[in-house]
């Protein structure tokens, strides 16, 4: 593997490959191209340990390793067999595959994940006449596992556990919102760091803590114990530390002030515990309030949240996006405010026009996250600075 020149693939969510593009730019990613739901670009193996530690709207990052084409299980196990594991894997450690497959002739990704456990067996029993053990709960090395058509792709998962685990959360409410789709939310919105910011339905604190990470600029891996590439043979712990000690020293103070609402106690009891196990007490500020009862507090402001809705709690939809709107047009003048919804009939009766839709998946759920644009007195034409 040559590690001066890595080709890396960056998974995220549908609707935040601009947002992850910008963020590996940020980074130093040469030759950035945006995929459908990934990244792709170019990098040494420092610059992997960065995106890993830092990168807010990555789900995982693979190293291609492999790639052929096979239009049989034959061919497909014959190639297998053809590539020097022991360049990625040791006899004495253990392995899991993920698999994404998309093909007329191979269906069955899960069987197709279990050809490719056998050829890698089979290879070292062969060779060295032991056999590395599958662990599909905490393996040390991490394949994934492509199959487009008849081109199959094998790559290392450098990540480990997916990215958006960030290792704050303690305590969750009936559905909380992903942390690498709170972050990307927040970097469509705007938000950094500059001003102050509101969810009045905070939930168990998602939205909150990824703002403070924004405005502190703290690597978004920073609570993370460990990472697959850790277990790689190529593994350079002094350089990953240098990285780590190198983002640590651009963390910076916030001035601003970041709040949160919520009506439910349970909620602000896990927000609170999510909060501490994140070490922000001191920045994020939660309150037992109800949003349509308050008032604007803070200049200038951004809102950010994710009202209930669908599956989650039983509301009088039509009845709560008036009270949304009637809230925003009556007690937060001279605001920007976004909100996520699936619900696109009940977001009408909010009464406001949106200034901006983009489309984003919660999980399975299609919502749109909707820009609202508040002015005092007549609406001039506004530029909003994105």
């Amino acid at each position: 593997m040559n590690t001066d020149n890595l080709q890396i693939q960056i998974k995220t969510f549908f609707g935040l490959e601009q947002v992850l593009a910008e963020e590996i730019k940020k980074l130093g990613g040469r030759n950035v191209e945006m995929k459908n739901r990934a990244v792709n670009c170019e990098g040494d193996l420092g610059f992997l340990y960065k995106i890993n530690y830092s990168a807010r709207t990555a789900l995982k990052i693979l190293v291609p390793i492999h790639e052929f084409k096979a239009f049989n299980q034959h061919q497909f196990y014959d190639r297998l067999l053809k590539v020097s594991w022991e360049e990625f894997l040791d006899v004495d450690q253990t392995f899991a595959i993920d698999a994404t497959v998309n093909s007329e002739t191979f269906k069955h990704s899960q069987f197709m994940t279990l050809k490719m456990k056998d050829a890698i067996v089979d290879y070292f029993q062969d060779k060295f006449k032991k056999r590395p053990s599958i662990e599909t709960k905490n393996p040390d090395i991490k394949f994934h596992l492509h199959i487009d058509r008849e081109l199959v792709t094998i790559s290392l998962d450098s990540s480990g556990d997916p990215l958006f685990k960030r290792g704050y959360r303690k305590e969750q409410g009936q559905a909380p919102i992903n942390e690498v789709l709170a972050s990307g939310m927040l970097q469509i919105a705007g938000w950094d760091g500059k001003g102050n910011f509101l969810d009045p339905m905070c939930g168990s604190g998602t939205l909150l803590i990824e703002a403070a990470m924004i405005a502190m600029d703290l690597p978004a891996q920073i609570f993370r114990k460990k990472f697959a590439f850790q277990n790689w043979k190529n593994y350079d712990a002094d350089l990953f530390t240098k990285i780590k000690e190198f983002r640590i020293n651009r963390i910076k103070a916030f001035e601003g002030k970041i709040v949160g609402y919520d009506i439910d106690a349970r909620m602000l009891n896990a927000a609170r515990m999510n909060i501490e196990a994140a070490e922000m007490e001191d920045v994020i500020e939660v309150k037992k309030q109800n949003f349509f009862e308050s008032k604007k507090e803070l200049f200038p402001l951004l809102i950010v949240f994710n009202p209930p809705y669908d599956e989650r709690i039983s509301i009088n939809d039509d009845d709560f996006y008036k009270k949304i709107g009637d809230t925003f047009k009556t007690s937060y003048p001279n605001t920007l405010a976004w909100l996520i919804s699936s619900d696109l009939e009940a977001v009408k009766k909010i009464g406001l026009r949106p200034s901006r839709k983009v489309k984003l998946f919660n999980g399975k759920l299609e919502t749109r996250f909707l820009q609202y644009e508040m002015y005092e007195g007549t609406k001039k034409v506004h530029k909003i600075e994105n």
